[in-house]
């Protein structure tokens, strides 16, 4: 079966890649961890093509796949969920796979892996949705199984939201009102207080911008992807479109900051599968030219984003987009010393 693309899909992946740092809060929910929120989050290809019975390749795209480097480094795997799939777990088990073996270790006569922290967000469930799935791999040395917990986004207020600082879940919040947007599109009072609720939501955001501790950029994405979601899911009902669009704001794709830091990335990325190509000939020379040139593209595209955000922030500042404390403690360095590099 060929899986279609969602627009909540598409702003799923411009949240982590726009605003990595909003998914900490939702690993912390999911899984119990306790990141600080500033801890270094490294992408892997989300793409992998899986071999067929027929001889044939596959190619599956995963939402997400990223490393926390905090005490302990760990991988995980969410995927966005819009609708009940059946398939869902077959689909988990093989992108977990094949994300465990593109990282496996073969020394001697022993292949070992690692599977991913894996997760699934969902955003309808009903009461027969579960808490986690589980897998259970039946091999001749034992069995073994691993549990794949389930976020239901329905499920919390936006308060929680708020106090638990999972900003990640706002622009998928008004599937929260999804059973009752023809109430909401016909009847005024109760547009009103719909109205409300997201003017609040626009007032804490723009509160906790303030207070410094989300920047303009995070809180516009925020702000842009809400509406993205919005215009889809209700896409048959104008009056809620428009009202709540109304105290949110309208259009803010492409603005200014968001062109410049694509920029960045783009060139970080470009410059470090360069010097990753480089670097991985050297060591390709005692460790074999195959895994020498992986671990040096590896490393290499590492360097050339952080290399990229730099270039970026330094580039926001000199343009009055952002002030050189905010991008100074993005990069996690003096400020003094930032401002060096203007």
């Amino acid at each position: 079966m060929k899986l279609v693309n969602t627009p909540y899909d598409d702003v799923f992946r411009t949240l982590l890649n726009d605003c990595t740092e909003l998914i900490i809060p939702v690993v912390n929910e999911i899984f119990g961890e306790n990141y600080n929120g500033n801890e270094p989050v490294i992408f892997f290809q989300n793409e992998h093509f899986l071999n067929q019975q027929d001889g044939n390749t596959n190619e599956k795209i995963t939402d997400s796949c990223f490393e926390i480097q905090g005490a302990i480094r760990k991988k995980y795997h969410i995927e966005c969920q819009s609708a009940p799939d059946g398939s869902l777990a077959i689909r988990f088990f093989e992108y977990d796979s094949q994300i465990a073996l593109d990282n496996g270790e073969l020394t001697k006569h022993c292949l070992e892996v690692t599977y991913p922290h894996s997760a699934v967000l969902y955003l309808r469930h009903t009461s027969r949705t579960p808490d986690a799935m589980t897998i259970r791999i039946n091999t001749p040395g034992g069995s073994i199984s691993y549990q794949i917990p389930v976020l239901k986004t329905q499920q919390y207020s936006i308060d929680e939201i708020f106090e638990k600082n999972m900003l990640f879940l706002i622009p998928f919040y008004i599937f929260s009102y999804e059973k009752n947007l023809g109430e909401y599109d016909t009847d005024a009072e109760k547009m009103e207080e719909l109205k409300k609720q997201y003017f609040e939501i626009r007032n804490r955001l723009d509160t906790i911008c303030a207070a410094g501790i989300i920047n303009e950029y995070t809180k516009c994405t925020i702000i842009d992807m809400s509406r993205k979601v919005l215009e889809h899911l209700a896409a048959h009902y104008t009056n809620v479109r428009k009202g709540v669009i109304s105290v949110m704001g309208g259009h803010i794709l492409e603005h200014e900051a968001k062109t410049i830091l694509n920029r960045g990335i783009q060139a970080g990325k470009k410059e470090g599968k360069k010097e990753g190509i480089r670097e991985g000939i050297q060591a390709g020379k005692k460790e074999g030219i195959r895994e020498g040139i992986q671990a040096g593209k590896k490393e290499g595209i590492r360097e050339g984003i952080q290399t990229g955000k730099k270039d970026t922030l330094l580039e926001l500042v000199r343009d009055g987009l952002l002030n050189a404390e905010e991008a100074a403690k993005r990069l996690q360095m003096d400020e003094h010393e930032f401002k060096k590099l203007l």
